[in-house]
């Protein structure tokens, strides 16, 4: 079976966001005053076969390890739903 996987990265709390703090500058600017704060981070899709969702989960999360994720400075939640 086949299982589409949302991969949604952000760095972790305390970590400097220079990307999020430029877009937030920039927003502001533009007039959007109520704009609190912003964080931006990465979106990847993964389709993985596998027999199960919890086989294809695993495999995701040895794909965030082995290369997605800087596990150092970022954190990431996964979604798994049959394709």
């Amino acid at each position: 079976m086949t299982w589409r996987i949302e991969v949604f990265i952000q760095l972790k709390e305390g970590v400097l966001d220079t990307q999020g703090k430029a877009v937030e500058h920039s927003l502001v600017s533009l007039g959007h005053t109520g704009l609190k704060r912003v964080k931006v981070g990465k979106y990847i899709q993964l389709w993985v076969d596998a027999p199960s969702a919890d086989q294809a989960r695993a495999e995701a999360e040895k794909m965030c390890a082995d290369l997605l994720v800087n596990e150092i400075i970022e954190g990431y939640t996964l979604e798994v739903e049959a394709e």
